[in-house]
């Protein structure tokens, strides 16, 4: 048995693993990692091309396209390696990209979850949107990270090459315990994809567990390689998800002021997406909320779990204050300018 398993998800990505597992299979040591797709039911020749050109791959063949949180899951359930690697088909790695991560699980038996410094295949002396180095949440739900600050991407000067205890580690490459993802409940299937890792290293935070960003080492990430950015899909997920994981996480305390305020930044969410001319990404704005009320009742059992098992009652990696007024009013574009 490996002691890694590398998971890379994979629907309907023949094109993009011909271009990045060959640096994956160069860059990953076959005697402390096994390297594993698996197959969210795709329709086009994943599975054949992988057979033919990629045979020491080995490939799990789900029966359908179960989603990125569930697809994990089920992969993962499958899996008996110490730390599972849950990495995107459109990441290229680089020589020593799994040694600081397994360095940084042999320094303390509490860190639960790394990631490396992940910046854009696009521009490769840039920080890449979904991760950057390493992320955080404010009180509202807003994501962002050392690197990225809603829509500003920094370019990488060794600015956050410390390593770093964060909120978040990004899904795009994200090193976790497999026993702790299994104990702790793992991704929130429901959510389908996006946000689902930020919602589970919340979870593991606030029961104690120490999330970690190792810049030392760096992947390369082509991101939106699935949903564009301007897709309203994408905008239904991220807005319906991040409500949910709000409701799922907030304290007491803390849950009906976020929420009375959220509805109102939702409503400012759409209005600019009408006067930027995308009526079908406000209407999924709408279309989040509404499904958010849908589904609140049958998430109050797992709310009651999480606040039932909760040790950290103010996670310090959360801002409480807001990052939009920040950004909008005050000018702070940045991770350091914050």
């Amino acid at each position: 048995m490996s002691r890694v398993s590398v998971i890379i998800l994979n629907w309907n990505g023949s094109r993009l693993m011909r271009q990045f597992l060959p640096s994956v299979i160069k860059n990953t040591p076959p005697d402390i990692a096994e390297i594993v797709v698996a197959d969210n039911g795709s329709t086009d020749d994943s599975i054949a091309m992988l057979k033919d050109e990629f045979p020491s791959v080995k490939v799990i063949s789900l029966d359908r396209n179960y989603g990125f949180a569930e697809g994990y899951n089920k992969a993962i359930d499958l899996s008996g390696s110490e730390i599972t690697v849950l990495l995107n088909n459109d990441v290229e790695v680089t020589p020593g990209w799994i040694d600081k991560p397994l360095a940084v699980f042999d320094s303390e038996a509490g860190i639960a979850a790394v990631q490396p410094k992940i910046l854009s295949f696009r521009d490769r002396k840039r920080f890449e949107y979904a991760g950057a180095a390493g992320g955080f949440i404010d009180i509202y739900g807003y994501p962002y990270c050392r690197g990225r600050v809603l829509s500003v991407v920094e370019d990488d000067h060794g600015q956050y090459d410390a390593q770093a205890d964060v909120l978040w580690a990004t899904g795009a490459c994200l090193f976790v315990r497999t026993a702790v993802f299994k104990k702790e409940g793992g991704l929130d299937g429901r959510f389908f994809a996006h946000q689902e890792e930020i919602d589970f290293c919340w979870r593991l935070r606030s029961r104690a567990y120490r999330i970690v960003c190792t810049p030392q080492t760096a992947v390369y990430h082509l991101g939106a390689a699935t949903l564009n950015a301007e897709s309203p899909r994408k905008t239904f997920l991220n807005f319906r998800n991040n409500l949910l994981m709000l409701y799922k996480n907030l304290p007491e305390k803390d849950l009906r002021r976020v929420l009375r305020l959220r509805f109102w930044l939702d409503m400012i969410a759409a209005a600019k997406f009408l006067l930027e001319g995308n009526p079908k990404n406000a209407a999924a704005v709408f279309k989040a909320r509404r499904e958010f009320k849908k589904l609140k009742t049958d998430y109050a059992a797992v709310r009651n779990e999480n606040l039932a098992k909760s040790r950290i009652a103010d996670i310090p990696e959360i801002r409480r204050r807001s990052l939009l007024l920040a950004f909008y009013l005050k000018g702070k574009r940045t991770y350091s300018e914050l």
